[in-house]
């Protein structure tokens, strides 16, 4: 092969494997941090310590990795289901008020960022 045929099939390569990337990998943190907060996560999640629910480093731990963790994440926060309190209470976890499911998908991805 020439030298610019190996270019070539190099620089395709890259680009194919560049397009392999999860369309979830771009994380907008300003924008999951705002949610975060205007939605009152904060009143029960904190980066790096436990408060009423896990920590974010905690939940991340839990889920990140996971084929199932994004998913995971948004049916906690979309659902309204029953969840423990670190004081052993059980009780509905707040649904998130965005409906725009690329939304939705960025907080879970900034989540699990952590």
């Amino acid at each position: 092969m020439t030298k610019s045929t190996l270019n070539l099939v190099g620089t395709a390569a890259l680009l194919a494997f560049t397009s392999l990337t999860p369309a979830h990998a771009a994380v907008d943190a300003a924008a999951a941090q705002a949610l975060f907060k205007d939605n009152e996560c904060t009143k029960c999640h904190a980066v790096d310590k436990e408060k009423k629910g896990p920590s974010l480093q905690k939940i991340a731990a839990k889920h990140k990795g996971k084929a199932d963790g994004q998913a995971k994440l948004i049916d906690n926060f979309t659902k309204g289901a029953k969840v423990k309190t670190e004081d052993g209470k059980e009780v509905d976890h707040k649904i998130l008020d965005s409906k725009d499911v690329a939304v939705q998908k960025n907080l879970a991805d900034w989540i699990l960022s952590h």
